[in-house]
């Protein structure tokens, strides 16, 4: 009798689990973002129990997985068991340096542009219609290397059917996701995707993706509960690239533009001198800054990028490194139950950064 009673439970719990599947709504979904947290973790190459393991979902099946592309990125399709949702799941940087590579190569290129891959191939891409915002160049090349194969399973079951779309990723596929959210939106509205494909999106674990003025594009385009960002306050992995504020990084309308003839109604003259002076310094040193971001993080990195892809062209970088968060923020705060089990011994730098500590989190949610 009992396990006549258990395999009842169980039943309900898989019919339950299908019954949320079949209609995506705005705003933030517990149950909905820990299943792609076990889709994510199926991004190994095996599915072996292990300290990051989590088990796959039961409402969902991988129908398809890519080829590697790119700088070692890869993609998964999963497809819900009553067919009404598919699920992007972008793998994260794994443990070979080019995958690594495409995380270092952090300086900014136009958020709208054409990207020449190779002789034959170049990429067209609008992740932003605001001629001030930029992004992450090696996400881009990731991005460039899998969105045609993306585009074209999602029109192949939106042709069945299929005409709701998850998008996830943890660690460097949480920025990836930030991208191809924003290529496939300008896609829908550039009708080269479905106007009915409704689109939501979970960036979990992730860096951040372009400058400010990219960032205001993602919040606004996603508007209204349809793309979050989820972070462990305790994992570093957020927090990067490094970012740096310049002058040229305001709107134009600032009042930093006349600071001049701000500073000549300054008295007595000594004091007007070194406010001057003190400025001048500023500005003249975090433009120096941003020039040796551009030349270590994007022109010296691109070298070692052409080894992995000897026709990629160089692009044209974008004068900004004011890396911003992007998203509706769901911050999971840890607590001391959470610090016995992931605890700051210096041992492992990814300790916060994990699968499995973002589920654990989760469940105090």
């Amino acid at each position: 009798m009992k396990r006549y009673f258990i395999a009842i439970w169980l039943l309900l719990n898989v019919h339950i689990g299908l019954l949320r599947a079949q209609s995506l709504k705005p705003g933030f979904d517990k149950q909905e973002y820990l299943t792609l947290l076990k889709i994510s973790s199926s991004q190994g190459d095996t599915l072996k129990p292990g300290p990051n393991y989590l088990e796959p979902p039961m409402n969902y099946e991988r129908i398809y997985r890519s080829k590697e592309a790119g700088l070692k990125n890869r993609w998964d399709l999963w497809l819900s068991r009553d067919k009404q949702i598919m699920a992007v799941s972008i793998r994260g940087t794994i443990n070979d340096p080019v995958s690594w590579l495409e995380n270092f190569y952090s300086a900014m290129v136009p958020a709208k542009g054409v990207l020449q891959l190779n002789d034959s191939t170049q990429f067209d891409y609008v992740f932003s219609k605001d001629p001030k915002a930029a992004v992450h160049a090696g996400w881009t090349i990731g991005i460039a290397s899998m969105a045609p194969d993306i585009v074209h399973q999602i029109k192949e079951q939106y042709q069945k059917g299929t005409k709701q779309l998850l998008i996830m990723g943890h660690s460097q596929g949480g920025a990836l996701a930030f991208l191809l959210t924003s290529y496939l939106r300008y896609q829908r509205e550039e009708k080269q995707l479905p106007a009915d494909l409704l689109i939501k999106t979970y960036c979990s674990a992730a860096p951040k993706p372009g400058n400010l003025y990219y960032a205001y594009d993602y919040d606004f385009i996603t508007r209204g509960g349809w793309g979050f960002t989820i972070v462990n306050a305790l994992d570093w992995v957020p927090e990067t690239p490094f970012s740096l504020q310049t002058l040229a990084d305001f709107n134009r309308l600032n009042p930093f533009q006349n600071i001049d003839q701000g500073l000549k109604k300054q008295k007595p003259f000594y004091v007007r001198w070194y406010l001057k002076h003190a400025f001048n310094k500023l500005d003249k040193s975090s433009k120096k800054s941003r020039r040796n971001f551009e030349k270590y993080l994007g022109k010296t990195l691109f070298k070692q990028t052409q080894k992995t892809l000897p026709q990629l062209k160089e692009p044209a970088y974008a004068e900004t490194m004011n890396y911003m968060r992007a998203g509706v923020p769901i911050v999971l705060q840890p607590d001391s139950t959470y610090y016995k089990v992931y605890p700051d011994t210096g041992k492992n730098v990814f300790v916060h950064h994990a699968l499995k500590a973002y589920a654990d989190l989760l469940e105090r949610y």
